[in-house]
Formats: structure tokens, sequence, C-alpha cells
């Protein structure tokens, strides 16, 4: 499996983005997705997941701020982030092939990740 997210940039603070993740490769529909983030001198965090069956979850930080879609037809997985800070500058990255449980995310496939930049 293949992943490559775009959508990053320079984002004011209060504003919103859209991150996507297009997928190639076997993928399976019933496997779950996520996003995750890792800013300068801190360890990756979990932004959001979404299962084949469109359960999601989300990292305490971004709750009621961040929405992850997914479209099971084109594979794709999307972050749809509002209300920005600069606390959310990071690079972003897509997962998939969850090799763990829903409890306990394991991905074993990632992208090379999208920078977003809150500042203004």
């Amino acid at each position: 499996v293949q992943l490559q997210a775009s959508g990053g940039g320079l984002v004011q603070p209060g504003g919103s983005l859209t991150l996507s993740c297009a997928t190639s490769g076997r993928v399976s529909n019933f496997n779950a997705m996520g996003w995750y983030r890792q800013a300068p001198g801190r360890q990756r965090e979990l932004v959001a997941a979404i299962t084949g069956g469109g359960v999601t979850k989300y990292g305490e930080s971004v709750k009621g701020r961040a929405t992850i879609l997914r479209n099971p037809l084109q594979n794709t997985v999307f972050l749809q982030m509002k209300s920005l800070k600069p606390e959310d500058t990071a690079v972003y990255y897509c997962a998939a092939d969850n090799m763990g449980d829903w409890s306990h995310l394991k991905f074993g496939s990632w992208g090379p990740g999208t920078l977003v930049t809150v500042s203004s």
C-alpha cells in the first residue's frame, strides 16, 4: 500500500483546512485508516482514525475541531480541521493497514507526511 497526503500549508490561527490521503495498492475497505501528527521535539500522536464502517475516534487535543471522512470507493481518507491553533503545527501523516485492534491501533503503512503550519 502506498499513501500520499496532500493539503498541508500555511494557515492563520482560527482558520481551517482539509488534508487528503490517496492510496494505491491493496487497501481493505474493512480496515481502519488514520491521521497522526508529529510536532518538532514531540512524539507522534493520533489525530483521528476511522474504521471501514465509519466509526471514528479523535485525539483529545483535536476533539470538536477535527472530522475524519473516508471515501471507500476511491480508498481516500480526509481530515478536516477548523479553529486551528499554533500548536496544531506539525507534520501530518496518514496511515493504513491496522494490525492491531480498535483500542490499540498499530498501522503498518504510512505516507510521507504533509506539513501544516499555523501562524499569523
